[in-house]
C-alpha cells in the first residue's frame, strides 16, 4: 500500500469503510487470540485436573504484566507514529518506530532474567502454594523465562505497523501464531501426542511467538522497508526527549493501566484461591469465556486508532468525532448481544470446558457477574483509545487509577466479604458503570472543545 492509498483511507474513505478496513483485520486477530485462549483451557480441562488449570490462572497476572511493556511501547509508540503521520512527519515515525523496537526488547530481556532468578517467590506470592507451585513454575519456564523476548516484540511490532494502517498485514504475524498454537496444544498436551500436560501447553505458546516474531521482523525489515518509514535499524535507535516524552506520554498511563490490573488480578486471584482449587479452575475457565467479548472490543480499540491519531493531527476534527461515534454504537450494540448470551447460557458454556460439576456450578454463577460489566467495559476502552490517539495520557492515567484504585480494587474486598467468592465478578462492573458515565462526559467536553478551536 503506497502512502498515496494511506492518505485516502485515512482522509477521504467513508467512515464505516474506513473503520472496517482498520477494525476487522484487528478483530479477526483477536478474535483468533480468543480461540488459542480458550483452546488452551480446553485441552487442559481435557485432563481434567483442576491443578493443571490452575496453574494456568496463577500465572495469569504474570502474562498480563507482559501489556505493561507492550502498552508503553507499543501503544505509546503507534500513537506518536500515527500522529506524526497526520502531520507528515515521516522522520519522528522512523525514530518513534525504532525506539519502541528497543524498548521492548530490553525490557523483555530484563522479565525474563526476572523471572529465572526470583520466579518462584513471586509465584507464591501470586496465590501459588505448595500443591499448584510445580506446575506452574513449569508453565512460567516456557512463557516468560524462555518467551517474554518473542511474546512482548510480536505485540509491539503489532502495533507499529498498525499504526500506519497495515491492520491486515499485522493480523496476518497474529493470527498465524495462534493458529500454530492451537494445532500445537493438543500434540503438546494430551496423552495421545507427547502428552507433556500443562507443559507442553506453554512450550506450544513459545513456539508460537517465536513464529508470529519472525514474521514481523521479516516484514519490517524486509517487505515494508520501502513503503513505510517505520525502522528497526539500530541506527534510528537514539535517546531523544521529544520522541521519549512523546512516546512515554502515552504509553506510561497505557504501561501503569496494565501494571494496576496485574495488581487486581493478583488481589483477584489470592482471594479465589481461598476458596480451592475448585474454584480457581471455575474462575479461569470464566476470566477465558468473557474475553470473548472483552477482547472484540479491545480489538475494535486498537484498530480504530490510527484513524482517530491522524484526524486529529490533520485537525479534521469532525471526521474524528464520527469515528468515534460510529464504533461506539457498533460496540455498544456488539455487547448487550454478547450479555444476554452469557447471562443466560453460562451453564452450557462453561460445561464445554470441563465435565466437574462443581466446576460448572460455580463458573455459571460467576459469569452471571463478569458479563454485565461488558457494554459499560466497551465504552470505557473506546475512551481510553480516543485519550491515547491524541496523545492525552493525562486523561488515560486518571482512567486507569480510578478503574483499579478508586473502584474496582476496593469493590472486590467489599463485596467479597458481604457475598463471599461470588460477589468477586460483580466488582468490574460496578467500576465500569461508573466510569462509563464519566468517559460519556469527558468525550463530550474534548469534542466541544475541538470544534470550537477549529471555528
Amino acid at each position: 500500500m503506497a502512502k498515496t492509498d494511506k492518505t485516502h483511507l485515512f482522509e477521504n474513505k467513508p467512515i464505516p469503510a474506513a473503520v472496517a478496513s482498520l477494525v476487522l483485520p484487528t478483530v479477526m486477530s483477536s478474535l483468533v487470540m480468543i480461540i488459542y485462549n480458550l483452546a488452551d483451557t480446553y485441552f487442559i480441562g481435557m485432563l481434567d485436573n483442576p491443578v493443571q488449570n490452575a496453574a494456568v490462572t496463577l500465572s495469569a497476572p504474570v502474562l498480563l504484566a507482559f501489556n505493561a511493556v507492550n502498552n508503553l511501547f507499543g501503544v505509546g509508540g503507534s500513537s506518536m507514529m500515527s500522529r506524526a503521520l497526520g502531520r507528515k512527519d515521516y522522520q519522528t515515525v522512523k525514530e518513534s518506530s525504532a525506539f519502541s523496537f528497543y524498548g521492548a526488547l530490553i525490557c523483555s530481556i530484563s522479565f525474563s532474567l526476572l523471572f529465572f532468578f526470583f520466579g518462584e517467590k513471586i509465584l507464591y506470592i501470586l496465590g501459588a502454594d505448595g500443591e499448584t507451585i510445580g506446575a506452574t513454575l513449569t508453565y512460567i519456564k516456557w512463557t516468560v523465562v524462555f518467551g517474554a523476548v518473542p511474546a512482548i516484540l510480536q505485540t509491539t511490532m503489532a502495533y507499529i505497523v498498525r499504526s500506519e494502517g497495515y491492520s491486515a498485514l499485522a493480523s496476518v504475524g497474529t493470527i498465524s501464531g495462534c493458529l500454530l498454537n492451537i494445532i500445537l496444544d493438543p500434540v503438546f498436551a494430551l496423552p495421545f501426542g507427547l502428552g507433556m500436560e500443562v507443559e507442553g501447553v506453554a512450550l506450544a505458546t513459545f513456539i508460537s511467538n517465536c513464529v508470529s516474531c519472525i514474521y514481523f521482523l521479516a516484514l519490517i525489515a524486509f517487505v515494508l522497508r520501502k513503503k513505510t518509514s517505520i525502522s528497526i535499524n539500530p541506527k534510528d535507535f537514539r535517546f531523544k526527549k521529544h520522541i521519549a516524552a512523546g512516546i512515554f506520554t502515552v504509553g506510561f498511563s497505557a504501561c501503569i493501566q496494565n501494571l494496576l490490573n496485574v495488581i487486581g488480578m493478583t488481589i483477584l486471584t489470592n482471594s479465589v484461591s481461598e476458596f480451592g482449587t475448585t474454584a480457581i479452575a471455575a474462575m479461569g475457565i470464566v476470566q477465558k469465556i468473557t474475553q470473548v467479548p472483552l477482547f472484540v472490543f479491545l480489538g475494535v480499540s486498537q484498530g480504530i486508532a490510527p484513524l482517530i491519531a491522524y484526524n486529529y493531527a490533520s485537525k479534521n476534527y469532525r471526521r474524528m468525532k464520527k469515528s468515534v461515534t460510529f464504533t461506539g454504537t457498533l460496540i455498544t450494540s456488539l455487547s448487550v448481544f454478547a450479555v444476554l448470551i452469557l447471562f443466560f447460557g453460562g451453564e452450557m458454556i462453561v460445561g464445554l470446558f470441563m465435565k466437574n460439576p462443581d466446576v460448572i456450578s460455580c463458573g455459571s454463577r460467576l459469569i452471571q457477574g463478569f458479563c454485565m460489566a461488558l457494554p459499560f467495559l466497551c465504552l470505557d476502552f473506546l475512551a481510553v483509545g480516543v485519550f491515547q490517539s491524541l496523545g492525552n495520557g493525562k486523561n488515560a492515567m486518571i482512567f486507569a487509577v480510578m478503574r483499579k484504585l478508586v473502584l474496582e480494587i476496593p469493590a472486590l474486598l467489599i463485596l467479597n466479604r458481604f457475598f463471599p467468592l461470588y460477589g468477586l465478578a460483580w466488582a468490574q462492573f460496578c467500576a465500569e458503570f461508573v466510569l462509563s458515565i464519566i468517559a460519556v462526559i469527558i468525550l463530550r467536553n474534548i469534542f466541544s472543545k475541538l470544534e470550537k478551536e477549529k471555528v
